[in-house]
C-alpha cells in the first residue's frame, strides 16, 4: 500500500506499507486508518453486568432504565478496552449492540471532565446519524448531554451555528462535515480538542467514494485522540486495513464473514420481470394470513420506490417511502411513522439497509436484488434482530439468477424456492397492470422524472471532478448505450 500524507487515524506512527490490490483505490484512506489495529481478538471471558464493564453507577441507571438488561458480547469486549484508553477496531453482527459499545465508554470519559466537541461520530446515512443521536441523547440524559447532528438535506447556516457553540457530540455524515471545515474558517477549530473519532459502519466509510471526505475530516481532527471503528462485515478495504496494522488498537472480531443469523427464513420466488409487481402484491395480500406486522420492501433507485409507493397507493395498500429524492423532513417522517406502527410497511432504498434499528420488522422483500451482493446482508439484517424471528423474501427474474447464485455464495447457504401457483398469483394481473399505469403517469406529469435526471447529472459530475469517474469511459458507455437502444 502507498503512504500517505493523510494524519493517521489511529497511531502516531508510520505503519509498513505492506499493500493490497483491492484497497489500492482507497489507499490515502486505508493508511490513515490502519496504523494500529492490534491482533487481539475478542474477550477474555464474559462479563453479566454493567457494572462489570466499569461503567458508573448514572449509565448503569440509565442502561436499565432503557431496558438494557446485560451488555452484549460486542460491548463486553469493546467496553472495558474502549475506558482504558485503547483505539478500537470492532466486527460484529447487525444488532449485536455497537453504538452502545461506543457511545457508554465516550459519556463516562466525558462526565469526567465535560467540555464540546469532546467527540465526533461518522456515519455514511443521515437516518442512521439521527437514530445514533437519539441514542446518545436517551443514554446521557442524566448529564444532561449537548448533541447535534450534521447532514446534508438541512441548513447550513443553521448547523455552523450549532457547532459553534460546540455541543459534546457530533454526529455527522462525511459529505456535509467536510463542506462545513472546508467552507467555514471557525469550524476546524471546534474539533482542536476532541477525544474521540468513531467511524460507524466503518466498511461503507472505507468505500472509495469517502475518501475525499474522510481526509478532510482526518485533518481536522487532534492527533491524540482516540479512534473507534465499528463494522457489521468484513470488506478487503478493512481486511487491507486490519493486514498492515501494527499492534496499538484493540481489534474486537464476532465475525463470522457475510453470514446471516440462523433464526432468519430465507426466500426466494422465481419470475418472469414482466408480472414482478403482481408477485409484490401477491406476497402483501398474504400480510394478515402470515401475522406480519410490518414489512421493508427494498428497491434499487428512487425511482421504482416512488412507483411501487403510487401503484400501491392506487391498490389501497397504505405505505411509506424513504429514499434521497425526498427531503429530510419527510424522510425523518417516513421513518418515523413506520416504526411507530402508523404505517405497517416502508418502501426503501439502501439508504435503509445499514444501522437502523427497528425491531418489529417480520418480513423483508428484496423488490430488486442488490448489485453489491453485501448489501443483501445488510437488508436482511434489518430482521430477525436480537434473537427474534423473521423472514426475508427475494423477487428473482430471468436477469437476478447470476446475482442469487453470488448471494448463496456469500453467505454460504442455499436460498429456500417457493412455489408459487401462476394461475392464484394472475387473478390480479389486471388490476396491478392498470395501477402501474396510472403511477407511471404520475411520475410524469409531477416532474419526479427530471428531477432523478437532474440530480444524476450533478452526481456524474461530482465523480467526475473527485477522479473517480474516467470521462472517455462514462462517454463510450453512453455510446454503446445509445447503440443498443437504436438496434
Amino acid at each position: 500500500m502507498e503512504s500517505s500524507n493523510a494524519p493517521p487515524l489511529f497511531a502516531k506512527r508510520k505503519a509498513k506499507a505492506t499493500g493490497a490490490r483491492a484497497a489500492k483505490k482507497t489507499a490515502n484512506v486505508a493508511v490513515a486508518v490502519s496504523e494500529g489495529a492490534g491482533k487481539e481478538e475478542g474477550a477474555a471471558e464474559e462479563i453479566t453486568t454493567f457494572e462489570g464493564l466499569g461503567l458508573t453507577d448514572w449509565l448503569v441507571r440509565a442502561c436499565r432504565e432503557l431496558g438494557m438488561k446485560r451488555p452484549t458480547p460486542v460491548q463486553q469486549g469493546c467496553v472495558p478496552q474502549i475506558l482504558a484508553g485503547k483505539d478500537v477496531f470492532g466486527l460484529a453482527q447487525t444488532g449485536s449492540g455497537k453504538t452502545a459499545a461506543f457511545a457508554l465508554p465516550i459519556l463516562q470519559r466525558l462526565a469526567e471532565n465535560p467540555y464540546g466537541v469532546f467527540a465526533l461520530v461518522l456515519t455514511p446515512t443521515r437516518e442512521l446519524a439521527f437514530q445514533i443521536n437519539d441514542q446518545f441523547k436517551a443514554l446521557g440524559a442524566e448529564v444532561n448531554l449537548r448533541s447535534t447532528v450534521v447532514v446534508g438535506g438541512m441548513d447550513m447556516t443553521e448547523q455552523a451555528k450549532a457547532l459553534m457553540q460546540r455541543p459534546h457530540v457530533v454526529i455527522s455524515t462525511p459529505g456535509r462535515l467536510r463542506d462545513h471545515l472546508m467552507n467555514d474558517p471557525g469550524i476546524p477549530a471546534v474539533f482542536a480538542r476532541a477525544k474521540f473519532l468513531v467511524l460507524d459502519e466503518a466498511d461503507r466509510l472505507m468505500d472509495v467514494g469517502f475518501e475525499s471526505e474522510l481526509r478532510a475530516v482526518f485533518e481536522g481532527m487532534p492527533s491524540d485522540r482516540q479512534t473507534l471503528l465499528f463494522s457489521a462485515t468484513m470488506t478487503s478495504n478493512l481486511q487491507a486495513l486490519h493486514d498492515v496494522s501494527l499492534d496499538k488498537a484493540f481489534f474486537y472480531q464476532a465475525y463470522e464473514g457475510f453470514k446471516t443469523v440462523e433464526a432468519l427464513q430465507q426466500q426466494y420466488i422465481l419470475m418472469d420481470a414482466g408480472v414482478k409487481d403482481v408477485y409484490l402484491m401477491h406476497i402483501m395480500s398474504s400480510l394478515e394470513e402470515r401475522k406480519i406486522r410490518s414489512v421493508i420492501i427494498f428497491a434499487s433507485s428512487c425511482r421504482t420506490c416512488h412507483l411501487l409507493s403510487l401503484m400501491m397507493a392506487e391498490l389501497e395498500v397504505d405505505t411509506t417511502a424513504l429514499h434521497s429524492m425526498k427531503t429530510q423532513q419527510q424522510r425523518l417522517a417516513s421513518l418515523s411513522r413506520f416504526k411507530s406502527g402508523q404505517v405497517n410497511i416502508l418502501i426503501a432504498t439502501d439508504v435503509a439497509s445499514r444501522g437502523l434499528d427497528i425491531p418489529t420488522v417480520d418480513l423483508v422483500v428484496n423488490y430488486d436484488i442488490p448489485r453489491f451482493t453485501r448489501d443483501y446482508v445488510h437488508r436482511v439484517g434489518r430482521t430477525a434482530r436480537a434473537g427474534r424471528g423473521g423472514s426475508a423474501v427475494s423477487l428473482i427474474t430471468q436477469y437476478d439468477v447470476e446475482l442469487l447464485q453470488d448471494i448463496e455464495e456469500l453467505i454460504g447457504k442455499k436460498l429456500e424456492e417457493i412455489e408459487v401457483a401462476e394461475d392464484k398469483v394472475n387473478k390480479t394481473i389486471t388490476k396491478v397492470f392498470k395501477a402501474k399505469r396510472v403511477a407511471m403517469l404520475k411520475i410524469v406529469d409531477s416532474g419526479f422524472e427530471e428531477k432523478v435526471k437532474t440530480r444524476k447529472d450533478q452526481k456524474v459530475k461530482s465523480l467526475v471532478e473527485k477522479g473517480l469517474l474516467d470521462p472517455k469511459r462514462l462517454k463510450e458507455k453512453k455510446r454503446k448505450r445509445s447503440e443498443k437502444v437504436e438496434a
